[in-house]
C-alpha cells in the first residue's frame, strides 16, 4: 500500500493539509500565461478567483480559466468578489457548486462600500450562516474586528481572513495588535486576506501569527510578477520560521552579544 508523504507542518483547511501557506488569487494579470507562470513561481497550493468574473467554460470563444490553474493540481478557491448582498454571496456559491461539479470550499466576501471595499459585516454574518447550513466550507473575508471574528468562527466558517488593508491599497498590516488579538483567540486558520504590498508585509502577517496570506494584486501588479510570486513564496516561509522559532525580547536598552567579563585587553 502506498502512503501520502506527511505534510511538515501543514496549513489544515477544512481537514486537508497543504505545504504552502500562500494562497494567491487570478485577477489582473496580462494574460493566463502570466498567469500560469506567476502561480507556479508563488509554489501556492490554494488559488482563488471571482466566479463572476471568470470563464469557467460558459463562453467556449474566451479563454478558460481552468487551463491555467488545473483542478486536478490546485485546489480551487472561487470567491464572491463584487458582491454587495447576502443573497448574491450565496447564488454566486450556488453556482460555483454548479460549474465544478459539486465543490464545497469557498471564499465569501460582501463588500459594503465600491470605493474601500470593506466588507459589509451584517450581510456577511448572514450569508456565513446561509452557506454553512448548505453544506458549504467557507473561509471567510472580514474586518479586524477581534468579536466579528469570533462570530464567524461560531458559525462554522472553516478559516477567518481578517484584511490586512484595504483590497489592493498595498499599504501593508495597518493594525497588527488587532491581527494578532484574532490569532491568539482563534481555533481556525487565521489568514490576512488583502492590502499587502511586498513581502516584507507577508512576513509581518506570518510573524503574528497567522496561518496563512491571500494576496493578488501585490503578485499581479508588480513590475515583475513573477519575480514577486517568488519574494512572496519566501518572506511568508520565513515570516513562519520566525513565528515558530519566537522573536528574542525587546529591551529598551542594549545587551552586549559577547560576554564583558573575564576580558582578555
Amino acid at each position: 500500500m502506498t502512503h501520502a508523504t506527511p505534510v511538515p507542518d501543514p496549513l489544515l483547511i477544512a481537514g486537508q493539509a497543504f505545504a504552502s501557506r500562500l494562497l494567491v488569487g487570478t485577477g489582473h494579470y496580462a494574460d493566463l500565461h502570466e498567469t500560469r507562470a506567476a502561480i507556479q513561481a508563488s509554489a501556492a497550493q490554494i488559488i482563488t478567483f471571482a466566479v463572476r468574473r471568470s470563464n469557467l467554460g460558459q463562453d467556449a470563444d474566451q479563454p478558460n480559466l481552468l487551463d491555467a490553474i488545473a483542478p486536478e493540481r490546485y485546489t480551487l478557491l472561487p470567491n464572491t468578489a463584487g458582491c454587495y448582498t447576502a443573497k448574491d454571496a450565496v447564488r454566486t456559491c450556488l453556482l460555483a457548486r454548479e460549474l465544478l461539479d459539486g465543490h464545497n470550499l469557498v471564499k465569501l466576501e460582501v463588500l459594503g462600500d465600491a470605493q474601500t471595499l470593506y466588507p459589509d459585516i451584517g450581510e456577511t454574518l448572514v450569508a456565513a450562516r446561509q452557506l454553512v447550513e448548505l453544506g458549504f466550507e467557507v473561509m471567510v473575508y472580514t474586518s479586524d474586528d477581534p468579536l466579528v471574528a469570533r462570530r464567524l468562527e461560531e458559525l462554522g466558517c472553516v478559516a477567518v481572513m481578517p484584511l490586512g488593508a484595504p483590497i489592493g491599497s498595498g499599504l501593508g498590516i495597518r493594525n497588527p495588535y488587532n491581527i494578532r488579538l484574532i490569532v491568539e483567540n482563534a481555533r481556525v486558520p487565521i489568514i490576512v486576506d488583502a492590502g499587502v504590498g511586498t513581502a516584507s508585509d507577508a512576513a509581518i502577517a506570518m510573524e503574528l501569527g497567522c496561518a496563512g496570506v491571500l494576496m493578488n494584486t501585490a503578485i499581479a501588479r508588480a513590475r515583475e510578477p513573477v519575480r514577486m510570486a517568488q519574494a512572496m513564496r519566501k518572506a511568508v516561509e520565513a515570516g513562519r520560521e520566525a513565528y515558530l522559532a519566537g522573536r528574542m525580547p525587546r529591551r529598551l536598552g542594549g545587551d552586549a552579544s559577547s560576554p564583558l567579563g573575564g576580558l582578555f585587553l
